[in-house]
């Protein structure tokens, strides 16, 4: 948590925001769950994917209009680290963007981890599944994540409760990752720790429980992911074999976008937004620089006020 007050900024960690304070139209302060009011000229709001549902109940109370973002919910995919080679050789984090022919739905890759592993991730009692790549420990495999676009229409309003529901579909039925090698899923059956024993792709994540994702992705995810990985294939030789391992479920909680001004400033006076929670970032550096954004434009004011 921050907030700016007499030319200096505070940082509080581990403090949990109840609500945001407005008075006439402006941002003046907040108060935590302990019932602690402090005071700021400024508030700035990025709490992060992890906090997207509290942001958006904070906007529902102060009447900031929210829009629905692209659900992103998909699978992260495990190779041998020489059948990306070619690409991560050039570029670390290709970007690669794939409009299917059935559905004419957009499929990217995300968060490619060169020689790295795959590892869980928790969030607000959801077990999913995302990459990691370290400088001094180096796997045999790369991983990436593929997730499907979809946009909703009215009257849809819950696209954070959507994702979670995907998720928690997997964690009831594998206790947390399900993995699956393609093969398996092509074939209409579930992997086992025996299949994947026999499978030239070693998991990296060892606690991920063998199974079917067709119990728990809809068919037009699973359909469009399949597709995807053939049109990788002629790019990069070996992706779409028997043996590349799919992890479930990988999502994006940051699908409520708040209507900000181009500095970040929402309807209310002196409150900004920022980051993935406020749904107008996808990915680390574009976070960083909206941080940099609303900064700058704090800057501004303080300065024309002296």
């Amino acid at each position: 948590m921050y907030h700016y007050l007499k030319n200096k900024i505070t940082i509080q960690t581990d403090t949990e925001v109840k609500r945001i304070l407005i008075d006439k139209g402006k941002a003046i302060g907040i108060e935590t769950t302990e019932g602690e009011i402090i005071k700021g000229d400024f508030i700035i709001a990025s709490p992060g994917r992890a906090g997207s549902e509290w942001l958006k109940r904070q906007a529902d109370d102060l009447n900031i209009k929210i829009s629905n973002n692209p659900v992103d919910v998909g699978v992260r995919v495990e190779v041998p680290a020489i059948t990306m080679k070619r690409l991560t050789d050039i570029i670390y984090e290709s970007k690669l963007v794939y409009y299917t022919q059935l559905f004419d739905d957009r499929v990217r890759t995300f968060c490619m981890c060169p020689y790295g592993e795959v590892v869980i991730e928790f969030s607000d009692s959801i077990t999913s599944v995302n990459g990691h790549s370290y400088q001094e420990h180096r796997t045999d495999n790369t991983n990436f994540a593929l997730l499907v676009s979809t946009a909703f229409t009215e009257p849809f309003k819950e696209p954070i409760a959507y994702g979670k529901y995907i998720a928690r579909l997997a964690n009831i039925l594998s206790g947390g990752v399900i993995v699956q090698r393609l093969g398996d899923l092509e074939l209409g059956r579930r992997s086992t720790q025996e299949r994947i024993n026999r499978s030239i792709v070693i998991p990296t994540l060892k606690e991920a429980t063998p199974g079917d994702l067709s119990f728990v992705l809809p068919y037009r995810i699973l359909t469009d992911i399949i597709e995807m990985l053939k049109a990788m294939d002629k790019i990069a030789p070996g992706v779409y074999s028997k043996h590349t391992l799919l992890y479930g479920v990988e999502v994006k909680f940051y699908s409520s976008r708040l209507e900000l001004s181009e500095c970040l400033e929402t309807e209310i006076n002196n409150l900004f937004a920022a980051g993935d929670g406020a749904g107008i970032t996808r990915g680390l550096i574009q976070a960083s620089t909206s941080g940099i954004i609303v900064a700058d434009e704090i800057l501004k004011r303080r300065n024309k006020d002296r």
